[in-house]
Order: structure tokens, then sequence, then C-alpha cells
């Protein structure tokens, strides 16, 4: 017989043993344990210098709008500067942030977590523009996540990764001088700051990197106003200028706007420049590139595309240029050292951000200027009550022409309600079409283009009863009926039923009359009455950019109206009722401002023919062409009744049992005065609120007759002095509801474009 081998013999390594004795469970476990430590990675050390990263999580939530403390890893040392985008681990998920600043030590006393991981290197974050982000925020009681989504756009990797196409700014980007954190929005200069009046006396530069002795620059369309060229030479010491600016009548304020950025830019500052459209935009980026040449600025807009985009913008951060010109979110570029902030035509209300917390480039763009001692240029054919109180405070000075000039360049301006015209025509009161326009628009069809403003865009948009005037509601649902082309039957607005048996529930009768007139409707009757001409029309479904120099018709709804060449021959401005009866605090200022944008079109010595009373002040205002005269007026009347700019105002807005709630849970500061809360309609209800409930309370259905959710609205009224005040105690209700993870957040507004 052979010999079995020994336990030792002939093998390789030690089998653990099969049974099921406690010797082989303890073999088991140790192996058990040694692969897992084989596993383990490495321990991570932190780095030896500032190992703390303070970080901005990107979360909605208001009770967690502060900074969180983690490690930084030894081997994300180089990478995690701050401004750069990171990864974290937050209540288990893995969340995106900034890092705001690297630190030596943390007050948490628990035990911090390291970082994730360094997204990018690229610090996107500069110092001003977070400081800018956290004033932002705390002025509106909203969260600096919420901000920073509209201050850095998102990131593009293959883009970022392009090598820099110019070196690093070398230019200031800091957060401002000391004590800059004041609201200049409150038309109230702060203890101890730099007053820069608009037309400073001649003195040192305060710039460090603007040159010394800088080239003149030539005024071009600011010879046209008496202070303006000691305007560009304030700018071209490099010292702030602030100014509210009423432009001439044409398309020269493009130029103007050029030469002012040219003037900053000798001075060895930047420029930032925002206009409502991409068409403005694009006027604009023509102006700057034959003052400045090719690549001196960048046009930023949403419609470039997120790669093209985000190259120019980054061309920005790594100091490439120094003037933007862009739509609202090119407030928040970052141009070193800035030396001119422009805001162009301040009353549109695009320049209100519909996304939380709600930020109006007026007030962001002068807010911005006084933290980076910059001057300021806010520009339109009108004036709002906004900029008006600016002036009227010191804050800023008045930029405008003098009476003579201004009569050389502006159109001849007439009422179709004025006396002269009733005793010609007494069928002018009620004429839609009054026999005024029709001669003016026939005279001027010979030389020239003409326009027509129409303020609604469709067809018959409004109906009512031939024979009392009632509205005509769909017998279904209640809603509006309309007409939506010439060859449609009346249909209903919300369920979108024909109406062919329609009868007024009131009286019986079964015709129907227009009261809203659309656009395309208006072009139909035009093509009818001047069968030779060319009729165009410019709105939301075909915005025209030009119409050539030669006779045609132009139908366009208030924003829409293209650039003729060289002008209008004439223009006529159509329902003038339909925008001064609109339920609205701003609805007078709102129609000057869409008439003379429209007017401003028209060639020197045109015409211009307004369908309304001649006995209204803003038509007054608009035949004078006196946009200052009216602002003042407006805002005295508002201070007077305690209405906006004059006061400070926030919204609460939501459901009712939510608005109450958070109302009981508010400590009011001193000074402040609740309206309300009442009811309001879905249309005044903008961009709901993270969290908004969309489902009705629990016990009923909650639901109106159209199918909506009843909604009510509060309006906290202020002095301006206090508005910082009222901000931060409704940012503390929102964070103690958050805090109980309440998911009904009512929506929280300061200062409200619409409050009646």
């Amino acid at each position: 017989m052979t010999a079995q081998p020994g336990p030792d013999e002939g093998a390789l390594f030690d089998l653990p043993a099969q049974d099921g004795s406690a010797a082989s469970k303890d073999v088991r476990a140790a192996a058990s344990t040694k692969a897992a430590k084989a596993r383990r990675p490495a321990p991570r050390r932190p780095a030896e210098r500032l190992p703390i990263a303070r970080v901005i999580v990107d979360t909605p939530l208001p009770h967690l709008d502060r900074y969180f403390d983690y490690r930084v890893p030894e081997d994300m040392d180089a990478d995690a500067v701050p401004g750069c985008r990171v990864r974290v681990r937050f209540n288990n998920r893995l969340l995106s942030g900034f890092i705001a600043e690297r630190a030596q030590t943390s007050e948490f006393a628990g035990r911090l977590a390291y970082l994730e991981s360094v997204v990018s290197p690229e610090p996107v974050l500069t110092p001003e523009i977070l400081g800018l982000a956290r004033a932002v925020a705390d002025r509106y009681a909203g969260t600096l996540s919420d901000v920073l989504r509209l201050a850095v756009p998102p990131r593009h990797a293959r883009v970022e990764k392009e090598a820099a196409a110019s070196p690093e700014p070398s230019g200031k980007d800091g957060p401002g001088p000391p004590g800059a954190s004041a609201d200049p929005d409150d038309a109230t200069a702060p203890a101890g700051s730099t007053e820069a009046p608009a037309l400073p006396a001649a003195g040192p530069a305060t710039s460090e990197s603007a040159p010394a002795g800088p080239a003149p620059v030539e005024p071009g369309p600011w010879t046209d106003y008496p202070d303006g060229p000691l305007f560009l030479d304030t700018l071209c010491e490099g010292r702030p200028a602030r100014a509210v600016w009423n432009a001439l009548p044409g398309r020269d304020w493009v130029d103007a706007v050029a030469v002012a950025a040219a003037a900053t830019l000798s001075a060895g500052r930047g420029t930032v420049i925002v206009v409502p459209d991409g068409r403005d935009v694009a006027a604009v980026d023509a102006a700057l590139t034959r003052r400045l040449g090719e690549d001196s600025h960048v046009a930023l807009t949403a419609d470039l595309g997120p790669a093209k985009r985000y190259r120019r913008w980054l061309s920005v951060l790594r100091g490439g240029v120094r003037v933007v010109v862009g739509t609202r979110a090119a407030v928040f570029a970052p141009v070193a050292d800035l030396g001119l902030v422009v805001l162009w035509d301040d009353g549109d209300d695009v320049h209100a951000e519909p996304h939380a917390p709600y930020p109006h480039s007026r007030t962001v763009l002068a807010m911005r200027a006084h933290r980076a001692d910059a001057g300021v240029l806010i520009g339109g054919h009108t004036r709002t009550t906004d900029a008006q109180l600016l002036v009227e405070s010191g804050w800023a000075g008045s930029l405008t022409a003098d009476r003579a000039t201004l009569r050389r360049r502006a159109p001849q301006v007439r009422a179709a309600g004025d006396d002269r015209e009733l005793a010609r025509d007494e069928a002018a009161r009620t004429a839609r079409i009054p026999s005024l326009a029709w001669r003016a628009a026939r005279e001027a069809s010979r030389t020239g283009p003409v326009l027509f403003q129409v303020p609604r865009r469709g067809y018959l948009n409004t109906l009512a009863c031939a024979g009392c005037r009632e509205p005509a509601r769909c017998d279904a649902c209640h809603g509006p009926l309309a007409v939506r082309g010439s060859h449609a039957m009346p249909s209903c607005g919300w369920c979108g039923r024909v109406a062919g048996q329609w009868a007024c529930p009131e009286c019986g009768v079964t015709r129907m009359r227009a009261v809203v007139v659309g656009a395309r409707r208006t072009a139909e009757e035009l093509g009818r009455a001047f069968p030779s001409l060319t009729v165009r029309t410019s709105g939301r479904e075909e915005v025209l950019t030009r119409v050539d120099d030669r006779p045609s018709l132009v139908v366009a709804t208030p924003g829409a109206e293209p650039v003729a060449e060289n002008g209008y021959a004439a223009a006529v401005l159509l329902d003038g009722w339909a925008l001064l009866n609109r339920m609205d605090l701003r609805a007078s200022e709102e129609t000057l401002r869409r008439w003379l944008s429209a007017a401003a079109l028209v060639r020197p010595g045109g015409t211009v023919v307004v369908s309304a009373d001649v006995a209204l002040p803003v038509v007054q205002s608009l035949v004078r062409w006196d946009p200052s005269g009216f602002a003042e007026r407006e805002l005295a009347e508002r201070r007077e009744l305690g209405f906006p700019p004059a006061v400070s105002m926030a919204s609460v807005t939501g459901a009712p049992e939510h608005v109450r709630e958070l109302l009981d849970q508010v400590d009011l500061p001193e000074g402040v005065e609740l309206l309300g809360p009442v009811p309001v309609a879905p249309d005044r209800v903008a961009g709901p609120e993270r969290g908004a409930p969309e489902a009705p309370a629990e016990g009923g259905s909650g639901r109106r007759e159209d199918g909506t959710h009843p909604r009510e609205r509060a309006l906290l009224r202020v002095p301006r002095s206090g508005v910082g005040a009222l901000a931060r105690a409704l940012k503390v209700a929102a964070s103690a509801r958050s805090a109980r993870r309440d998911e009904h957040l009512a929506q929280v507004r300061v200062d409200p474009l619409h409050v009646v």
C-alpha cells in the first residue's frame, strides 16, 4: 500500500477545514477580514494648507441657505479653488455646489465629510458675483443657490477644456469698497458711502487699472445732450457717473451706448449692457463692432446654444473681453473691473426675472454698480417712475436734450379725439380708425412705410352681445368666446367648443359684436382699404426685424415693431382704451412707454396719430413728448397714495390656508402694513414658487367654475428704507416652515410688478 501524504506534504498552501469546527470558522473569518482590508481604499488625508472648504450646496430649501464645511482631500488640494464646482455628499445624496472659500479651521464640532469630487477647477464664481448674489438673495427674500442658478450658466465640459483665448483679468475682482452693501434702489444714499452724482466735477480717476491720460473719445450722438460730453469725460477718467437718460427719437441710442462703452474702456474698465430682447442685442452688437472692433466685446443671448454661450461667457470670465451686451441674464456677467452698467428700456417687463427670487435687472445693476463703484446709465425713450425716484433722491442725475433739439428730432403727434378733429368728424370719438388716421396713412404711404400699432394679437379676441353688450361666454364652461380667423366660427377660449347656436342669456339676441380687434383682423381691414399696398404683420408668431424704405403698411403689436430703413413716414396708435383701461397700477406708465417706443421709429417731421382722448394726461405727455414730466407727476400721485415705487411692497400668494399660515408666523418689523389677503385671479399669479400647492386643500375639491384652484394674495407695504428688514422677516418665516418639512410654501415676491 502506498503511504498517504501528511497534512503538510505536497501542499502549496493550507486549505481551510471543511467541517463545522471552531477552527475552520476562525480561518474563514480571518480570510474574509483580510480580503476586506485589501478592498478598502487607503485612508484619505486632508490638505495641509486650508483643509476646510466652505461649500454653497445647491438646494432650494430656505433653512439650508448657508455655507457647509467639508474637508478637502490632499489629492484635490490643487483643484479645489474658491469658485469652482464640486460634488458633495449631503443628506445621503450627491449634490452639486460651489466652493465659496477655503479656511484653516471649522466651527463645526462634529466630524466633517470630504468633498466627493471637483467637477472642474475653473473658478466660475468670482468673489464679486458671489457677493452680489448674496445681496440679491437678501434683497428679494430668496436663497443664494437660486440666484446662482441665474448668475452662473450650466457647465459645458468640452468648451471649458479649450485653451483660454486670453490671459487672466488684471483688474479688480473684489466685491467693492467697504460698506457698499446698501441698496441703491431704496433711493436713499447709505451713510458713509461715496456719492457719485450724474455729472461730477473733474478729478483724479479712481480705477487702479485706468491708464494715465486716456485717449479722448468722440462724443458722437452725445453732443445732442447738453451734459452728454461731460458724462463721457467722467467715464474716460475712470470715475463713476450715474444718469437717467431720456433718449431722443430714432435709433441713435445704440451708437450712444457704444460710445459710452468705448469711453469706459479707454479708462481700462469694463461695461455691462442689458437690453430687452435679441433684436436690441443685435443692434447694440453692430454698434459696438463699429466703435470697438471685432473682438472687443461679446453678446450673450439664450438663442446662442449652450456651447457657444458658455464659450463667450468664459471669455469674459478669463478677461478676454471687458464689454458685454445681452438680455436679462447678462446682469451677472463676470466683467473684470466694472466701470459702467447700462440698462435700456427699464420699463419693459421682460427685465423682471420669472424665476425665484424674481429680481429686476434695474435693481440688480444698481446694486452691482454701487458695490463696484461703477457708473450707471438707465436709458429709454420714456422714463419710469422707478427711474424718476432715483433722480429725485439724488442717486442719479437727469440726462435729457433741450426742447429745441427735441422738436427738431421728434415727429408731430396728433390726437384723434381733439376738438378740431371732433368738429370735422363727430364719429372720431367712437371710430376705431378715425378719419385723421386714414388721412395720415394715405398721405404718408406715398413716401414710405406706415406703422399701425395694435395692442392685441390674434383676430377677434373678445366678443360681446350685439344687443346688451354683455360678454359672450361658452354655454358649457362659461369661458370667453373669440374668433380665431376670417372663416372661423366663434369658439371657446377654454374648452374649444364651437358656439354655433349661441344666444345671449340676458336678452336672447343671437348676434355678436367685436370688443377687441386683433392685429390679423386689422391687417385684413387695411388690406381692403389700401389694395395697392403690401400689408405685413409682426407679432408673437413672426417678429420682423426690418422693413424696406418703400410704401407699405406694417401692423405690429407693442414691442414687435420692426425698424424702418429711414424711419416710418407715419405711425397710427390704435385702441388706446385697451391699454389705458387695464386693471394695473402701471397702466398709464406702460401705455406711454409703448406709444413713445413706436413713435420714436418715425422719421423727423413725420406724423403720429394716437386714437385716445386728448384730455388724458398720458395723451398730453405724448403730444408734448414729455416723459419726464409725466413720470414726475405719476410719482407724486403714488407717493400721496402710498403706492410703489414711493413705497416698497411684498406679496404672499398661494392657497388661502397657506397664505394665512405664513402671515401668522412672520414677525413683521415696525412700520409694515398688511393689506388683505384677498382672492386673486389665476392670470395674476406669475411663476409659482417651488412647492406651491397644485392640489386642492383637504376636505373638498376647492375648484372654481373655470377649473382652477382658489388663490389668495396678501400685500405687505413698508417704507423703502424698511424693505431689507421686511425681506429678512419673510425669509425667517419661510425658513421655519421649510425646517418643519412643510411642503406647501406660499409664493413670496418682493417688489412685484403688479400690485393691483
